[in-house]
This record gives C-alpha cells, sequence and structure tokens, in this order.
C-alpha cells in the first residue's frame, strides 16, 4: 500500500520578490506552486495559493493569482474532491486557498499554528476564517499509508515537508524548505562531505536533511522553483 500515490504541479501564479530580498541589485519573478496527490484513500492538496493581501504586501510583492479552481480544473478537480490539505507553512502565498476549503481538514505543524495566530505573520483572515478545521501535527506523523509529513523548519519554524512513496521512489513536496532546487542540492552535497569525512570547513546544512536521507528520495519538488531536484547517477539504483 502506500505505492500508488501520483503527483500533479498546480501553477497558481507568482509574485515579483523585490531586490531588497534576494540578495542582488534585481528583483526576482517567483511561482507559487502547489501539488495535487492523488492517493489510494483520496485527494491531498499540498498548499493552496496566493491570498489576498493588505495594500502594503500587494505593493510590495505585485502578486499575479491564477484562481485554484482553475488550476484544479485543469487537472479534471473540483474543490469537493478534495479529501486533505496540507500547508508547508502559513505565510499568504502558501494558504490563500484554504478559505475556499472550510471543512477539509487541514495539516499543519502545532508551532506553525502558534505562531500565525499570535498576529504579525501572516494574514489572519486566512487563518481563522469559517469552517477552518485543523489538524495539528506534532513532528513527524505518517497521515496515509506511504505518506509522511516531516519537519523540515528553517524558512519557519513549523514548516513541514509531505514525503510520499511511489512505485518508482519517494517523492518529497518540499514547500519552502529550499527557495531553489540548486540550493538544496548544495546542501546535499554538503552533508555528503560531511558524512565522507571531508575536514572542516564545510558549509552547514540542515539537520532534517538526514532524516529525508532515509527515505532515499527520488524526486524533490519546491513551491518557488520549477526544477526538480533529482540524486546524481552515482547515487541511483
Amino acid at each position: 500500500m502506500g505505492k500508488n500515490a501520483a503527483v500533479r504541479r498546480l501553477d497558481l501564479g507568482y509574485f515579483i520578490r523585490p531586490a531588497s530580498e534576494t540578495g542582488g541589485p534585481q528583483p526576482r519573478v517567483e511561482p507559487v506552486l502547489a501539488y495535487l496527490v492523488r492517493h489510494d484513500q483520496g485527494l491531498i492538496l499540498f498548499d493552496t495559493g496566493i491570498g489576498q493581501a493588505g495594500p502594503d504586501t500587494e505593493a510590495h510583492y505585485r502578486p499575479r493569482r491564477r484562481a485554484l479552481q482553475e488550476a484544479l480544473s485543469t487537472a479534471g478537480v473540483a474543490l469537493d474532491d478534495i479529501s486533505l490539505v496540507v500547508n508547508c507553512h502559513l505565510h499568504f502565498d502558501h494558504c490563500g486557498g484554504n478559505p475556499l476549503l472550510r471543512g477539509k481538514p487541514i495539516l499543519v505543524q502545532d508551532v506553525e499554528l502558534a505562531t500565525a495566530r499570535r498576529g504579525d505573520y501572516t494574514v489572519d483572515e486566512l487563518i481563522d476564517f469559517p469552517g477552518a478545521t485543523y489538524e495539528e501535527v506534532a513532528g513527524e506523523a505518517e497521515v496515509w499509508p506511504g505518506v509522511w509529513i516531516i519537519p523540515t523548519p528553517g524558512h519557519t519554524r513549523g514548516h513541514q515537508s509531505l514525503v510520499l512513496r511511489q512505485g518508482d521512489g519517494t517523492v518529497v513536496l518540499a514547500g519552502q524548505a529550499h527557495d531553489f532546487a540548486s540550493r538544496f542540492a548544495s546542501e546535499q552535497l554538503a552533508r555528503h562531505a560531511a558524512l565522507h569525512g571531508v575536514e572542516q570547513p564545510l558549509p552547514p546544512y540542515r539537520q532534517w536533511l538526514d532524516r529525508l536521507a532515509d527515505f532515499d528520495p527520488r524526486r524533490v519538488l519546491f513551491a518557488h522553483d520549477c526544477s526538480v531536484w533529482e540524486p546524481p547517477q552515482a547515487e541511483g539504483r
């Protein structure tokens, strides 16, 4: 069981990250990607797109939204078909469609929800809306056969990723655990160098990469990068 999960990427628009946040002289256009998971037990939606924000946030990021209903329709799915929602975290560009899914279970790390409810973190109306139904997770959990939530803190303290067993290997929906596949690859290499006993100095890597390695991921997908990480050929089966 749990090896029949199929993943489809959903394009939910983009935003402009200003130069003050890119670390360089130019702004950057970043996609906003969600993922639809077809499993024997139902449909999982991992992230839900860009929510409406206040005028300052709108001016800062200049988002362009694609309606969640439209994106799901291209996959032959309606909002009512979704069984379970998983948010990697609760910033407005990841949980924006949650109010459209009122009554559906939303899986989120308990620390993430607590942080969001303290205010000055996200758009409050996207968190406690009528019909919001949270199932709080404290750490790691196998939510369906072959489907794991794994804490991947860094971007936020309560960030989480979704790990899916498939017939041809494991897929990780990493959300914003890393902004880019290339950065994930760099930390993977740093981890390998450390494990191989290469002398310091070495760049640091997030310790949860050790846990992800236990699943032997074949593909890692991201929320703001269309690129997909795959292991080097030397690591292949």
